[in-house]
């Protein structure tokens, strides 16, 4: 039953409620308590309800909940004709935010490259209709935004501090009156936590811990991070590639006497005049496809009870980035010189790095190259990315003592590895085209003959 003395309070803040149920709530147990104290109640009571009108704030709450009625949804974008779904990796914006017209607002995830979701217009986002790591799909919604202009969010932020103005008003009339009054729950909900605190269920499995390690005086700990889309679909590929190819590599050795001894002439000549960084891979790139016309079954496929010939060449050139390898493509290869391979490989791998690849640069592919050697690899075997046959590898330059014309010298050596499909290709081509490789690296001057 409520007091006198908390019925001044309630009559001095009736005046802040805007709703008529409201109203009529409190009127009721004003009236129950005047039956009881009907000469100190009943005006208070009666002056109250006559008293009470709409504030303004009421109407402009009405406003703005007419204007949100107005908001937009923001479906996601198409991304690709063969990408459907992806998994929303994060809001760059937060609720209440402006967003200009094509501003990036959402980053969605998927097998291949990061789709950024622009705002279609300019406005304010006012709700969230999905949570970041949920998988979303072609057409589905995203957001809402309420179309506006930037001041849209004076208006907002301007009645904030206004309703904050009002508990600071309710805070400083009672705060003796009542102090009486929240001491016993305080009291009550003093007992509540110590009951969660004697749970003894976290504490029981610290001990567990402490005797899985008991062995050792180091810290033991694992962390688990779920894999993005692009480390799934890289593992699922690779994966497939072992079961369905009939994989096996051949390897050789080149000296790189030679393309080092042109690299040196000529570096600082390509830099002045083409503004291009002279590397291996165009080198490699072009040789591989002068091969490939003595060996086409290497720039081949299989394609059910067929194999296909191509008469252009794709490159696939493996590009490491911090969420996994990706294999951007260099087109027609083969119609293309040693610099301009070489400028298309620098284009892609900065794209790659700064993960701004589109599906349309990694699509396709009928060969690929990978550089382990940049990463300082000796030797190794690459898997092959299908529905492609065959893959080379690069690995390090080392100084290795070879024998020349009957004399034991030093020359920078480099492994190439070779893995191919053997039911496209058989041993005898596979072995010829890395010979082939081998004999244009180390006398570069034979590129000009093909």
């Amino acid at each position: 039953m409520l007091s006198t003395r908390n019925l001044r309070i309630i009559s001095k803040r009736l005046p802040n409620v805007t709703t008529q149920a409201a109203k009529s709530n409190v009127g009721s147990q004003l009236r129950n308590i005047s039956f009881k104290s009907s000469s100190r109640l009943s005006s208070p009571s009666s002056s109250l309800l006559n008293s009470t009108t709409l504030p303004k704030n009421s109407i402009r709450s009405f406003q703005t909940s007419f204007i949100r009625l107005n908001s937009q949804v923001v479906k996601v974008p198409d991304m690709a004709e063969s990408l459907t779904e992806g998994t929303l990796r994060e809001f760059n914006k937060q609720i209440g935010d402006f967003v200009e017209q094509d501003e990036t607002i959402a980053t969605i995830e998927t097998d291949k490259i990061d789709v950024e979701v622009n705002a279609p217009f300019s406005g304010t986002i006012r709700e969230f209709l999905a949570n970041p790591e949920d998988t979303v799909e072609v057409g589905q919604d995203l957001l809402k935004i309420e179309p506006g202009s930037g001041p849209a969010e004076g208006s907002s932020s301007s009645s904030a501090p206004k309703e904050e103005s009002a508990p600071k008003e309710e805070s400083t009339p009672a705060p003796s009156k009542e102090e009486s009054a929240p001491a016993p729950p305080k009291q009550e909900s003093k007992p509540a936590p110590k009951k969660e605190e004697s749970k003894p269920a976290p504490k029981k499995e610290e001990p567990k811990q402490q005797d899985t390690t008991s062995f050792t005086k180091f810290p033991r700990t694992e962390s688990r991070v779920k894999m993005n889309r692009m480390r799934l679909r890289i593992a699922e590929r690779l994966k497939e590639s072992q079961n369905t190819a009939a994989s096996l590599t051949t390897f050789n050795e080149v000296d790189m006497s030679s393309v080092l001894e042109l690299r040196k002439l000529y570096k600082d000549e390509i830099i002045k005049k083409k503004d291009i960084k002279f590397g291996f891979m165009g080198l490699f790139s072009k040789a591989a496809t002068l091969a490939m016309k003595d060996i086409p079954a290497v720039n081949g496929a299989i394609e059910g009870d067929q194999l296909v010939y191509r008469d252009y060449v794709d490159i696939s050139i493996a590009v490491a980035t911090p969420k996994g390898l990706v294999t951007p493509v260099v087109r027609n290869a083969e119609s293309l010189s040693v610099l301009e391979i070489e400028q298309e490989i620098i284009n892609l791998g900065k794209k790659a790095r700064d993960n701004k690849l589109t599906l349309e640069d990694m699509a396709g592919g009928t060969f690929t190259i990978s550089n382990g050697g940049v990463f300082g690899s000796l030797y190794g075997t690459p898997i092959i990315n299908l529905p492609q046959t065959a893959v080379l590898g690069l690995h390090g330059t080392k100084e290795r003592a070879v024998v020349v014309n009957g004399q034991v010298v030093s020359r920078p050596m480099m492994y190439l590895a070779l893995t191919y499909d053997h039911r496209m290709l058989d041993g005898r081509e596979a072995v010829t085209f890395l010979k082939t490789v081998k004999e244009l690296i180390e006398d570069p001057r034979k590129m000009l003959l093909f």
